[in-house]
């Protein structure tokens, strides 16, 4: 699926920052992607932009408004249907990462309908995949993995992007949830993909490519997580990585969710190779990224400094001290053969 920018943020009347994170991360990363905001009577949250009017977003050539808030449970609250109406009459499509799809609501079904707008769910993909075949294609790839889920794969996947393209790398970022396909304009809500079909989805995603073009794959889950590895390993085989980059967490003990304990750096690199040269006998490691929020300076160059040593890889916070180093090692492997 494929987005068009400009866009407007809706960001309904939610009651904290964190409802609206889908928001402020699109602004984190494409704020020149964003026109302004739109905010009901009694939103607390607030990206920063301009609080315009519908009108006055499609005078500015707004092109899609999108839905950059959840409440419990992704459903749509009746309270927001008039807004997205009237943003559809204005001439804009809509883009969402509810749950509930945009189209199950007669009044925004109808709507698009008459004036002929787009009603995107970036949760539930209109594209068909073919299974996985595993055939090796031309081009680079990078995934991100993880110690477990919500350890910073999609931040340092936009990262990388970012200083590769600033290092002459050609790079692009590939979206695999929600909060990335905004931020990207395209993409696969993966966790939505029928299991047969991740592979394949992947595949789809990030095709083959000119020798010297890196596609830098957002990683889901972790391959150790017992809820989510049949996501991750889809990514993995589907990916056909030649690199990755390992994502953690140092302060956590279990994962996400369960009471499993957190894996090592070790194991996932293990793992991750163990695995992934099912469909790419090449792969290899380039990188650890480490969210030392939980640290100060001194004791997360210290971890940082340790990581590296035991793995000799170069370990980084990515939004502390940046990703040059894992950088030079991506383009220290020159194009594809």
């Amino acid at each position: 699926m494929e987005i068009a920018h400009p866009y407007l943020l809706f960001l309904g009347d939610v009651a904290d920052a964190l409802a609206a994170k889908t928001a402020l991360g699109i602004v984190d990363w494409r704020r020149d992607w964003c026109t302004g905001q739109l905010r009901l009577p009694g939103c607390a949250a607030d990206t920063g932009l301009p609080d315009i009017t519908i009108a006055e977003a499609a005078a500015a050539g707004v092109r899609t408004m999108i839905v950059g808030a959840v409440n419990a449970g992704g459903v749509l609250p009746d309270n927001w249907v008039g807004t997205i109406v009237e943003a559809i009459e204005a001439g804009l499509d809509v883009a969402s990462g509810l749950h509930m799809r945009l189209a199950d609501n007669p009044d925004i079904a109808a709507a698009a309908s008459r004036h002929g707008r787009r009603l995107i769910d970036v949760r539930h993909s209109r594209e068909s995949f073919s299974v996985g075949k595993g055939i090796p294609r031309s081009g680079r790839r990078l995934l991100t993995v993880g110690t477990d889920c919500s350890v910073g794969k999609k931040y340092t996947a936009l990262a990388l992007e970012r200083g590769m393209r600033e290092a002459g790398l050609n790079a692009d970022f590939c979206a695999t949830g929600q909060t990335g396909i905004f931020i990207s304009g395209r993409g696969i809500a993966i966790d939505a993909v029928v299991s047969d079909f991740i592979s394949g989805a992947v595949e789809w995603l990030a095709p083959a490519a000119d020798p010297d073009h890196w596609d830098v794959i957002e990683g889901q889950g972790s391959l150790f997580h017992p809820s989510f590895a049949g996501v991750s390993l889809g990514l993995l085989h589907g990916a056909q990585a030649d690199a990755f980059v390992i994502c953690h967490e140092p302060t956590r003990q279990n994962m996400r969710g369960v009471q499993h304990p957190l894996p090592s750096i070790r194991a996932v690199i293990d793992l991750t190779i163990q695995l992934g040269k099912r469909t790419n006998p090449k792969i290899r490691p380039v990188g650890i990224a480490v969210n030392t929020a939980a640290l100060d300076e001194d004791e997360a160059r210290a971890l940082l400094a340790r990581i590296a040593e035991e793995h000799a890889l170069p370990a980084t916070d990515p939004v502390r001290f940046g990703v040059e180093e894992i950088v030079a090692q991506i383009a220290a492997m020159g194009p594809a053969a």
